[in-house]
């Protein structure tokens, strides 16, 4: 038998580690194209940000965080970070560009 629940507790930490590795492989995806956003907006003179957008989203993003039972509170305060971080790299795209 396994010492007091110790294999169990290492195939959780794995299943984690793993979760934790996609997680990262999909903001780097979604990274890469709000850069191209931030690009087509530079380009059509767009602001970096839309708060119209935004609340949309994250209404959205709390709807789907009570289906999935995950706390809304916490899916809005992720979507905030990184919109700010998506922001921000809107902005220095326009002004490295114009």
């Amino acid at each position: 038998m396994e010492q007091d629940g110790i294999g169990e507790l290492e195939g959780m930490r794995s299943s984690i580690d793993n979760m934790d590795a996609a997680l990262i492989h999909l903001l780097a995806e979604r990274f890469k194209i709000t850069q191209r956003v931030g690009v087509l907006k530079a380009e059509k003179g767009l602001p970096a940000a839309d708060p119209v957008r935004e609340r949309h989203q994250i209404e959205r993003l709390r709807s789907l965080a009570v289906e999935s039972h995950l706390d809304p509170e916490f899916a809005e305060k992720l979507l905030n970070f990184i919109v700010s971080e998506v922001v921000r790299h809107h902005e220095a795209i326009r002004q490295a560009e114009y």
